[in-house]
């Protein structure tokens, strides 16, 4: 074993001190240079030590070369752009809705300059930030009023705590629905202060049983749109338009949470039909909250809409000042809001439905496209061919309705001797310097072509050569 006498490494000074090294250092910073490389002598001394440096070359220049490489990979941002090519659309672990151009130039001035965020231009005055995007909220939605927070679990909350603070709450029990990360919605009345009043039974609640739960303790009833899973055979639920008539015999309100929530009917674009916000106005709800994010295609964001003297209530909540968006997300969503006004050019130019409604075809001649080049990266221990698959919605819109989709799908090639060889590509993959996400099944790992546009394809194909390494 090698002593501290025989280890010889260059000390610090002498790579501060090198042509190369103070590249590093106009880039990097003088203070995070030295500290990497101290961090990078000590590693090397430890190894050395231990007799574990082999032939490791421990040069000056090998020294600077693999410190540039730790100051690149501590400087390499968390938050990275990937490839999703899982066939979710909307993939909450992915960010969920990709911003049309509209929102994100808009982002980007926001990002550059003041904004009259709370000020009123007209008067100079003080203003609401609400206000940027309500009066579109209410053209779209047929609502009264509207406001905005963080997003929908929060828009829920607010909602509940304002509303049924320390009163009951009427739900059916077949929407007592938990979402991701563990959201419950007997959990977020709790943490409202409302009390829970559950009625019907797991798969059938009638009238009768939402008449029955209501005494004079009953501040809201209430329905949860079951966006993530869907209960089929023997079932009976109660229609929004029969449930309001029965709210209004006792002068309670009655809410809605969409959970993803639409603006428009996808069913003129060819997607399953899924109830629209104005839709849920009309048939009477006081109050309805849904995402940002999802189906409507803007940024993370709740939006609660419905009757004024509520809407105005839920704004004095103090609360509201803690769930408020900033400035980015309202730069976002306005743009975003603007673009259903013109129904007719929607499906070109928002992302989101882009995706969805983007024929199989195009995706088919994409496949057939890129196979070769994906079959020569990986080289003969994998079979790639191109097939017909299927996308989903995702982030709880539409949860059994599957999308015809095509893309390619990756196999091990007969005698591979490769361990766990769809595991090791998987891995490969996400290594890519820009990672490509997808998914694996029924031995195959598969890359759904649906969220991969025209505009993306030369860089995705660019790297491919990299797999082959």
């Amino acid at each position: 074993m090698k002593t501290e006498q025989t280890v010889r490494l260059p000390s610090v000074d002498r790579i501060l001190g090198d042509a190369a090294c103070q590249v590093l250092i106009a880039e990097y910073g003088r203070v995070q240079t030295v500290a990497c490389a101290r961090g990078v002598l000590a590693e090397l001394r430890a190894a050395m030590l231990a007799g574990a440096g082999g032939d490791e070359d421990t040069s000056l220049d090998a020294i600077v070369a693999l410190l540039g490489q730790r100051l690149q990979a501590q400087s390499r941002p968390q938050l990275r752009a990937v490839f999703n090519l899982t066939g979710t659309v909307l993939h909450t672990n992915l960010g969920r809705a990709l911003l049309p151009d509209a929102a994100v130039q808009a982002v980007v001035e926001a990002l550059q300059w003041p904004m009259n965020l709370e000020f009123d231009l007209e008067t100079g005055k003080r203003g609401d930030r609400d206000d940027l995007v309500e009066e579109l909220l209410r053209e779209l939605t047929g609502a009264e009023a509207a406001t905005i927070v963080n997003n929908n679990a929060a828009a829920v909350l607010l909602m509940l705590n304002t509303v049924a603070q320390g009163k009951e709450v009427v739900v059916s029990r077949g929407e007592l629905v938990e979402i991701g990360g563990a959201f419950r919605i007997p959990d977020v009345m709790t943490r409202a202060g409302a009390v829970l009043r559950e009625v019907g039974s797991t798969n059938r609640t009638h009238l009768a049983d939402y008449a029955h739960g209501v005494n004079e303790q009953t501040a809201l009833l209430m329905k949860v749109h079951c966006s993530n899973y869907a209960i089929t055979g023997f079932t009976k639920s109660v229609e929004l338009d029969a449930l309001v008539p029965l709210a209004a015999q006792h002068a309670i309100p009655t809410a809605v949470d969409l959970g993803s929530g639409t603006l428009v009917d996808l069913a003129q674009y060819g997607l399953p039909h899924e109830t629209t916000v104005r839709e849920t106005i009309e048939a009477g709800a006081d109050l309805v909250t849904f995402s940002g994010d999802k189906l409507l295609g803007g940024p993370q964001c709740g939006v609660i809409v419905g009757r004024a003297d509520l809407i105005a209530k839920i704004k004095r909540n103090p609360l509201k000042r803690a769930l408020r968006v900033g400035k980015l997300t309202l730069a976002a969503l306005a743009p975003v809001l603007q673009l259903y006004r013109a129904p007719d050019l929607l499906a070109e130019r928002l992302t989101t439905l882009r995706l969805l409604t983007r024929p199989a075809a195009a995706m088919r001649e994409q496949a057939e496209e890129v196979l070769p080049l994906l079959q020569r990266a990986l080289g003969t221990s994998y079979a790639v061919t191109a097939e017909a698959m299927s996308s989903q919605i995702g982030s709880g819109a539409l949860p059994v309705d599957q999308l015809p989709s095509f893309g390619l799908a990756i196999r091990s090639a007969p005698g591979s001797r490769l361990s766990n060889p769809l595991g090791v590509l998987e891995q490969r993959l996400r290594a890519l310097p820009r990672p490509v996400i997808g998914r694996i099944g029924q031995d195959t790992l598969w890359l759904d072509l649906r969220c991969l546009e025209a505009a993306h394809e030369t860089a995705f194909i660019a790297q491919l050569d990299a797999l082959a390494t």
